[in-house]
């Protein structure tokens, strides 16, 4: 491909993991394109979930937060492409963009950190346990109702320092994330049938202009197919929720082979009712089958499920 006359400028939220993503994304497709790290040029963009860190997400209006101010400067021009956290993105976006760009995943896991214990069974009784995660509350409660569950907003390395301060005795983060930045604290992988995590985690989603026909070739060489397999069912199972940060859901497909495992959790949001489910098909029905699982979890929620309080 010939050298761009001037950089390809990749958005991104401004947090370390965000950045790495971000570079993550560039050596990629410097490495496709045999183009020198020069020819992109990374942007930090402050977003509105960035900004305001004294307020719970579902207290100010859901995914979108960690996204708008990134999706507006790519509809503008001031960058060209934009690099997610997949488990952040809303299910639809904005007309003229297009998200159908996914690096391969990484581990999908939560993973357990505190001081004081080696897992969630072995936690002293009224411990206190700080996450933002309403879908990791609620799984909390559900599996350790005496359990003290408190905010804890900011970015991974805020998260420790605040564990470090003894705001909480222990935390919950993405193996994906701490794999990113190469980090061993002393995490402990809780396993998936254990805890399902987020839809999406784990993977990077990268969006582009609908009509840049020229960005779409660049992204065609580092678009990972197996993970858009999944991702796509396990979005479509929360599109049909409808779900937010105000909604306690987790979701993971799996692939072997021809066919696909998709598993669905929905939570009320205290913990005190759980329902799952899963499908099994041909990787091709991913999207339908995620439909029909979430219709069916629906089903048997009833009216009030999400409910707080």
């Amino acid at each position: 491909m010939p050298m761009p006359q001037s950089p390809l400028k990749i958005g991104t939220r401004g947090s370390p993991l965000a950045l790495a993503q971000a570079e993550e994304t560039r050596d990629r497709l410097a490495i496709a394109w045999g183009l020198e790290p020069d020819c992109f040029a990374i942007v930090p963009i402050k977003t509105t979930g960035d900004r305001v860190q004294d307020r719970a997400l579902r207290d100010l209006g859901g995914k979108g937060l960690f996204t708008k101010e990134i999706e507006d400067a790519l509809l503008c021009g001031g960058i060209d492409i934009a690099v997610h956290s997949m488990k952040d993105m809303p299910v639809l976006q904005p007309d003229g963009l297009i998200l159908n760009c996914w690096l391969a995943r990484e581990d999908v896991r939560d993973a357990f950190l505190s001081p004081v214990s080696g897992g969630l069974r072995d936690l002293p009784r009224g411990a206190v346990v700080g996450t933002s995660s309403l879908r990791r509350r609620a799984q909390l409660l559900a599996r350790r109702p005496d359990l003290s569950v408190v905010e804890f907003r900011g970015n991974l390395q805020t998260r420790m320092r605040k564990l470090e301060d003894g705001v909480a005795q222990a935390t919950f983060l993405a193996m994906a994330g701490l794999n990113r930045l190469k980090m061993a604290v002393g995490q402990t992988p809780v396993d998936v049938d254990d805890m399902l995590p987020a839809v999406a985690q784990g993977a990077i989603g990268i969006e582009r202009r609908k009509d840049d026909a020229r960005v779409a070739r660049l992204l065609d060489s580092i678009h990972h197919g197996p993970t858009a397999d999944r991702i796509l069912a396990e979005r479509a199972f929360l599109a049909t929720l409808d779900g937010s940060c105000q909604t306690p859901i987790a979701g993971l497909a799996e692939v072997e082979g021809s066919l696909i495992r998709l598993r669905g959790e929905i939570l009320r949001p205290d913990g005190s009712e759980v329902l799952a489910d899963e499908r099994s098909g041909p990787v091709s029905h991913g999207p339908a089958m995620g439909e029909d699982l979430a219709r069916d979890l629906l089903s048997r929620a009833g009216p009030g499920f999400f409910e707080i309080g």
